[in-house]
């Protein structure tokens, strides 16, 4: 797939942290693979910053490689100081974009709470045309009233179609290949249900605590920031039925599907399956680190959460009785997001060495740091005797060239010559970006998948508004409270964490 005609892109929060960490060395990256049109990039921002000093600030966050490349890329880059809440300073950017321009793309990448303003002031300043899109970074709104709330103020300007709702973790390479592996081959689709699965496990664990995030993480939480977007859409991608085909509706079709199938968690069941906590000091990555109620910005007699563990299920007939175990957290033992299919054990080993509980196939999914797929087997033990150990099979996609020659048969030269070429694999950002320039949606949340999140996630919230106790308070560097733990103890199980 290609760009097709020249761009402009406008980045709210054109110098924010998302910009400069993600969104800009995703851009340079795309112009470094020749993959972007005739085009311009117009960062916004509310401070006055000159375009040599633009251009300091951009070329020290892509991490320029190619002297080349950077000439070309920084070409594009221009700055517009804007006050969103000042209509007629939009006025600096009317005389920047061309009218006639057939792709143009607004980026949010600001609080949610700022949507509607930008909106309305682009569309007073007539800066909104029918090929105008717009990108809305997660989370959007605070509740289901907030959301909808933003979602109306958006429409009154944007067609639905016009509208990319952004999570990145859709666009990880593992993801697209965990789509695949389901879809394409009979192997594992005919085993992907109750029948054969015991349960799964998807989890994002971060090594570092709030950095210099406490001012949003105060208002937001982990369950906000992780579980109600990104753990939700992994928990689709995973136990949604096939779609008809690999159209933007379709896909996300079924993903709206397993949402209101997810099974209502209110009342004791909010106490029973769904673990909230808070970090304590003690040491990560090799050094002491304190509290989360003594980071600056964050008020010491904070209740917001920085870890959540649930314990989710979908009522229909390919997951009925198959339990998924969400979990994620700030200051854990390391930095990771995986997702962890356990099939059935075996119902009988006629192998004395074969444990059933350790060695019962698994397929994992690794998103971060390492991507790439891993599948769990048993195998004899080399020397006399039968016994059996577990092996892995692995495919790790950052090392194409590694994968034997019978990866590539059936497949035309040309295909596998660009396999072979390939030096790396695609970042989420980069992926979706291109997609959006590219007017593909498929991998952006829709209005209804957006709102029947928040339905389900409300009576959470409220019961955790209105309840007196605290988080569970853990050790920086851990897995997380001890009810974690017992949330899956209790039910025979543990979290995959030996990696």
């Amino acid at each position: 797939m290609q760009i097709e005609q020249p761009f402009e892109l406008v980045l709210f929060g054109g110098l924010g942290d998302l910009a400069l960490r993600k969104l800009f060395p995703a851009l340079y990256l795309l112009e470094s693979d020749n993959r972007l049109p005739k085009g311009r990039i117009i960062a916004i921002g509310r401070s006055e910053v000159a375009q040599a000093e633009l251009l300091k600030i951009i070329k020290q966050a892509v991490k320029v490689q190619d002297e080349d490349v950077w000439q070309k890329f920084q070409q594009r880059l221009t700055y517009v100081s804007i006050d969103v809440y000042q209509s007629d300073d939009f006025k600096n950017l009317v005389s920047e974009l061309e009218p006639t321009c057939p792709n143009r793309l607004f980026y949010l990448a600001t609080a949610s709470s700022l949507y509607a303003e930008i909106v309305k002031n682009l569309h007073a300043n007539q800066l909104i045309h029918a090929p105008s899109k717009v990108v809305l970074e997660k989370p959007i709104g605070h509740d289901l009233t907030s959301a909808k709330a933003i979602n109306k103020a958006v429409a009154e300007y944007f067609d639905e179609s016009q509208i990319y709702r952004i999570d990145h973790y859709l666009g990880k390479e593992t993801v697209q290949n965990l789509m695949v592996l389901r879809f394409a081959n009979s192997i594992f689709e005919s085993q992907w249900n109750q029948k054969y699965i015991d349960h799964i496990q998807i989890s994002i664990s971060e090594s570092l605590g709030v950095e210099k995030r406490a001012g949003f993480y105060e208002q937001v939480g982990a369950f906000r920031d992780m579980m109600q977007n990104h753990l939700l859409q992994l928990l689709c991608i995973v136990a949604m039925e096939p779609p008809s085909k690999m159209e933007p509706d379709e896909v996300r079709d079924e993903k709206v599907k397993v949402i209101k199938a997810l099974r209502a968690i209110e009342g004791k069941d909010i106490h029973d399956k769904v673990i909230r906590g808070q970090y304590g000091e003690g040491v990560s990555e090799g050094r002491p680190v304190p509290r989360y109620r003594d980071e600056d910005g964050v008020n010491n007699q904070s209740q917001t959460e920085t870890f959540v563990a649930m314990k989710v299920e979908i009522e229909n007939w390919r997951w009925a009785g198959v339990p998924f175990y969400l979990r994620t957290g700030k200051r854990l033992a390391e930095r990771a997001c995986e997702i962890v299919v356990q099939f059935k054990e075996i119902p009988h080993s006629i192998f004395d060495m074969q444990h059933k509980e350790t060695m019962a196939n698994k397929l994992i999914f690794r998103l971060q740091p390492d991507e790439g797929i891993r599948l769990q087997l048993c195998e004899k033990k080399l020397g006399s005797g039968m016994n059996v150990r577990p092996m892995t099979l692995s495919l790790n996609p950052d090392n194409p060239s590694q994968v034997g020659a019978s990866q590539y048969a059936g497949a035309k030269k040309s295909e596998r010559d660009f396999e072979n070429k390939m030096t790396r694999v695609p970042e989420a950002y980069e992926r979706l970006l291109f997609d959006a320039l590219a007017s593909n949606p498929t991998l952006f949340l829709r209005d209804d998948e957006l709102m029947q999140a928040w339905r389900w996630v409300d009576p959470i919230l409220a019961a955790w508004q209105e309840s007196e106790s605290a988080p569970e308070p853990y050790t920086s560097g851990t897995w997380g409270p001890a009810a974690a733990t017992l949330l899956l103890a209790k039910d025979g199980r543990l979290w995959n964490e030996n990696n």
